[in-house]
């Protein structure tokens, strides 16, 4: 009996796979991280057979310890960094150029001409995003129009263009399947996610060939069957969605209002709108959510840029701590940040302020200012970056009373507790921590009949964790009104 829902989980800085047990239980995990690839300031690489090695690494090494537990796997179910675009040639599988990453900024001035062309109001129209380098359609066109060859070769049907999970899936499959689901597609840029068909206009205005886009499914069904060549055994990939829809439904936040907020490179704040689409007017993005039995349901979403990459910062290029676990006891040395504020807009802002040109920045150090004080002010910059999210969704009267957290860095309890203290929000954190892998295990669930409906889900969801708000209303004014302050010092455009 198949008793085991195996996720693929390929982040930014590491790649994963685990093992649940129908129940939520984790049977079995391996990680491997990897580097990242900056060729010039704002541009962000990675090495996509690097990409490809890990993945399939920890996904063997996890088949390895099921087999010796005597564990089934029922399905895979994948889960990835969205926006991040990958070109490669149809006959031999191998990529074209490295990987250009979600952090990219590389396409700003492209996405400039675009916006004087008129083009900002039909993408969010159709698509729910803005012109911004963060989404995948500049990304594909840059690789295009820079790789010798590249636009000849696309024309005459030899590329292929994906996310991640569509270059995983071609790859575990040997190659016979190039597909996507809706919630990956939503992120291109190329999508109407009315009709989640890709949209010949904007095609044509990226200047992207129809013909390299991946055919687009449900978040949940069939993607095809692993070649035996790659993994030892043919195993049904039956879910795929990208990381913040995954980690929306490992959070079970099915019902319209149920909000969550993943903390990893980035923080990603997402809020299910049910079926109907809500056009921002406070710069955020509608996409979606998740797509079942041809039925969509959408959301509202804000994204942070750096957040675990904020402190990786601290960590590698200040030297504050050895370890990110260090952080968290280093910020806590002290009461407050003495009036420091670190605006970590090191690839430029995301939600609101959609500015790509920002550079990051300390303000407020004096001769007191020491270690203690940037840690606590680089773990602050999460928070008020997430308040910002959450002030925009109220301002589109999307309000809510808790937020679900999870991530890497929901496991600092200092950062929970400043959350709820500047949010003025009951800050809830799951049993299950991994919600973007197990979200991907749900959805494999639900594609393979494991699962009835979501509501099976709703009810695996537990918290372990809840924290209250215990910060004075006007010295959170006050915080917040230094903050807002600090971002307009690194702004420059928006």
């Amino acid at each position: 009996m198949s008793d085991a829902l195996l996720a693929i989980d390929q982040g930014t800085s590491s790649s994963r796979a685990m093992a649940f047990s129908p129940a939520g239980e984790i049977l079995a995990a391996e990680q491997q991280p990897f580097e990242a690839i900056y060729p010039a300031s704002g541009w962000v690489e990675q090495d996509a057979e690097v990409i490809w090695a890990t993945t399939i690494s920890t996904t063997r090494a996890v088949l390895e310890r099921l087999r010796v537990a005597k564990h089934v796997v029922a399905a895979i179910g994948i889960t990835n960094q969205r926006e991040t675009a990958v070109v490669w040639d149809r006959r031999t599988g191998v990529p074209i150029h490295n990987a250009i990453v979600w952090q990219d900024r590389r396409t700003a001035d492209r996405c400039r001409e675009l916006a004087a062309a008129g083009l900002e109001a039909e993408l969010a129209a159709k698509t729910g995003l803005r012109l911004d380098p963060y989404f995948s359609a500049t990304k594909l066109a840059w690789i295009l129009d820079r790789v010798p060859g590249a636009r000849a070769a696309a024309a005459a049907g030899r590329l292929a263009f994906g996310t991640i999970d569509s270059f995983l899936i071609w790859r575990l499959t040997g190659g016979r399947l190039h597909v996507t689901d809706a919630t990956n597609a939503s992120r291109t840029a190329l999508l109407d996610i009315r009709t989640a068909r890709w949209d010949a206009s904007l095609c044509e205005r990226f200047a992207v060939p129809a013909s390299c886009l991946p055919e687009v499914r449900d978040s949940a069904g069939d993607f095809g069957t692993t070649d035996p060549a790659v993994l030892g055994q043919a195993l049904p990939i039956r879910g795929v969605a990208g990381d913040q829809q995954a980690a929306l439904i490992g959070q079970a936040c099915f019902e319209p209002g149920d909000v969550k907020s993943t903390y990893g490179t980035g923080a990603f704040l997402v809020l299910n709108t049910g079926e109907t689409l809500v056009q921002s007017h406070h710069r955020l993005l509608a996409t979606i959510a998740y797509r079942l039995q041809g039925r969509t349901t959408y959301a509202l979403e804000g994204s942070v840029l750096s957040a675990g990459a904020t402190i990786q910062w601290l960590r590698d290029g200040l030297g504050l701590v050895s370890r990110a676990s260090e952080i968290e006891a280093l910020a806590a040395s002290v009461s407050n940040t003495g009036g420091v504020y670190l605006v970590p807009a090191f690839t430029g802002l995301g939600a609101p302020y959609w500015d790509p040109d920002a550079r990051a920045a300390v303000v407020g150090i004096t001769r007191a200012t020491g270690r203690a004080e940037i840690a606590r002010a680089g773990l602050d910059s999460v928070v008020y970056q997430t308040h910002d999210l959450i002030a925009a969704m109220a301002a589109d009267g999307a309000r809510t009373q808790t937020l679900k957290v999870d991530g890497g860095m929901a496991q600092n309890g200092l950062l929970l507790q400043r959350l709820a203290d500047v949010l003025g929000l009951a800050i809830l954190r799951p049993r299950i921590t991994e919600s973007t892998a197990f979200g991907a295990a749900c959805l494999a669930g639900l594609g393979c009949g494991l699962y009835g409906s979501p509501a099976d889900l709703a009810r695996l969801w537990k918290s372990d964790l809840r924290c209250e708000p215990r910060l004075d209303a006007n010295m959170r004014g006050l915080e917040l009104q230094g903050w807002r302050e600090a971002v307009e010092r690194v702004r420059v455009g928006g």
